[in-house]
This record gives C-alpha cells, sequence and structure tokens, in this order.
C-alpha cells in the first residue's frame, strides 16, 4: 500500500508539474457582500473548471460582528455561503460536499446545524462532513463551512 501511495504522489506531482498552464484555468473571486480576504492570504472562492471550492465561511457578518450564539453563527455562515455561491452564479443545487467544522460539538448543536441545513439546501442534501474541534480562527467563532460546487450542472454538452 505504502509503495502505491506513493507512486500515486509521484503521478500526481507529475501531472502538475509538466501542466504549468493549469493555475492560468482558475479564477479567484471575493465576491460583494463578503469581507476582503486578501490581506489574509486567501481567495472566498477560486473556479477551476466547471468546480467552485468555497473557503470556509463563518458566521460574521461583512464588517466583522460574531453572534454570541451558535444558531445565528450557523444562520449567518450560510449566508455567506449563499453570498458566495452566488457570486460565482451558483446556488445551494450546485453543492456536492460541505465540510463543517463545530466547536465543542454536541447533540443539541446538531439539531440545530441539521435544521439549518434543511432550511438552505430542502431536498438536495449535499455529502458532508463533521468535524468536531477545540477552536476555529477567531476568539468567540463557534462555526465555519466550507464548500465543493459544481456549476454549468445539467450541461449534456460535458
Amino acid at each position: 500500500m505504502k509503495h502505491i501511495v506513493q507512486t500515486f504522489g509521484a503521478i500526481a506531482m507529475f501531472t502538475f508539474a509538466t501542466n504549468p498552464g493549469a493555475a492560468a484555468d482558475t479564477q479567484a473571486v471575493n465576491p460583494a457582500g463578503l469581507y476582503d480576504p486578501t490581506p489574509n492570504g486567501y481567495s472566498h472562492v477560486v473556479v477551476a473548471g466547471d468546480f467552485a471550492f468555497i473557503a470556509g465561511q463563518g458566521g460574521e457578518t461583512r464588517t466583522g460582528h460574531l453572534a454570541p450564539d451558535f444558531e445565528a453563527q450557523v444562520a449567518q455562515a450560510y449566508r455567506n455561503l449563499a453570498t458566495a455561491l452566488d457570486g460565482v452564479g451558483a446556488g445551494p443545487e450546485h453543492v456536492v460536499k460541505l465540510t463543517t467544522y463545530v466547536v465543542d460539538h454536541d447533540q443539541s448543536k446538531l439539531i440545530v446545524l441539521t435544521r439549518q441545513l434543511q432550511g438552505v439546501f430542502g431536498s438536495h442534501l449535499p455529502a458532508q462532513t463533521l468535524v468536531p474541534v477545540p477552536r476555529l480562527a477567531l476568539d468567540g467563532m463557534l462555526f465555519e463551512v466550507d464548500a465543493i460546487a459544481v456549476l454549468n450542472a445539467g450541461n449534456a454538452e460535458r
């Protein structure tokens, strides 16, 4: 197995090393309505081909206000995710994968998270990984979600 992983890594490195134009096929997007993340060294969304990779969205507003309670932060984080998706012409129906990070996760937080997910995604529930964590990037931050979306979904010419 170790040999297979090493071989795959070498193939992946070779593929990237021999495709210098790959980065030119990406586009960074920082939608209006979200704070400017470039001073912190990242973009809210990177589009690569038919995929949009959305950076972790927390419960802070555009001005940096962070509500003190979990439910309010989850709701704001999903509003931020919607803004990021809208910035690349996508919506919740385009999301195929979520990763959520919950500080001090417990059953009560899972109930809140599930209710918010159903409100945002309805019957289109993407794959999701929930990662309990002891802390996130900002003091008082209790929740963060990142996503992968497929753009041009339903394009029969693909």
